[in-house]
């Protein structure tokens, strides 16, 4: 993370438990959103762009596997359930969504800590050592570094995440839409659309040397884009 707080997103409508989570969390030198209901985690999940998802299954709107559900469609960031519900069918359905981690209140501490560092570093396992390489362009997904030959590119955190996407759908044509809801999550309006434009735009002129006749991100007209990867 670059010296960055980890971020922590924590949904549960009772404000004492985001009371005792954020004092627990930023003890521990976490930056912690909060969300009191299934919408609001909908509309913080992209903003915060969190490391990992403490989520409750009673939310006053919509059941928490229901919107974890709908996390999964756009993003693999651990999530772990925090509930008072202990029944098996409850536990099933919740990983079956997509969940990563059940966890019942009330709850120890230390426990909690430790399943966030588990599932952290299962997340972590999945991108370190993770290089994608393509004709003098490099990306260390583990640290986040990009390489044109042998020279750094800064890329805003948009840049940086509609990239990574493409690279690990590389060769995979990804709709407009699809990379919308990947970097972004929720619906799909025509300013997205048109953000969407601009940054593989911009990112163009950071990455290739003819931005007009690109190398490594392809045009596929009226459809959207690909990563090339020179096989």
């Amino acid at each position: 993370m670059n010296g960055e707080a980890l971020r922590v997103l924590v949904v549960d409508d009772e404000q004492a438990i985001r009371r005792l989570l954020r004092a627990l969390l930023t003890g521990r030198g976490f930056s912690v959103w909060e969300a009191s209901t299934g919408e609001l985690a909908l509309q913080a999940a992209p903003a915060a762009r969190p490391d990992v998802i403490i989520m409750d299954l009673g939310l006053p709107d919509v059941d928490g596997a229901e919107i974890t559900r709908l996390l999964r469609e756009w993003t693999q960031t651990p999530i772990i359930i925090l509930s008072v519900r202990e029944q098996e069918e409850d536990k099933i359905a919740a990983l079956d969504a997509g969940a990563d981690d059940y966890l019942t209140k009330p709850f120890g501490p230390g426990e909690l800590l430790a399943r966030i560092r588990a599932n952290l570093r299962r997340a972590s396992r999945t991108e370190n050592g993770s290089v994608f390489s393509v004709d003098g362009l490099s990306v260390n997904l583990a640290q986040r570094i990009v390489r044109v030959g042998a020279d750094r590119v800064q890329l805003t955190p948009t840049e940086y995440d509609r990239l990574r996407v493409l690279i690990q759908h590389a060769r995979k044509v990804l709709t407009h839409r699809q990379l919308v809801r990947e970097v972004w999550g929720g619906m799909c309006y025509e300013d997205s659309l048109h953000l969407v434009r601009v940054n593989i735009s911009n990112l163009r002129h950071k990455l290739e040397a003819d931005p007009a006749r690109p190398r490594y991100i392809l045009t596929e007209p009226g459809v959207g884009y690909r990563m090339e990867t020179g096989l």
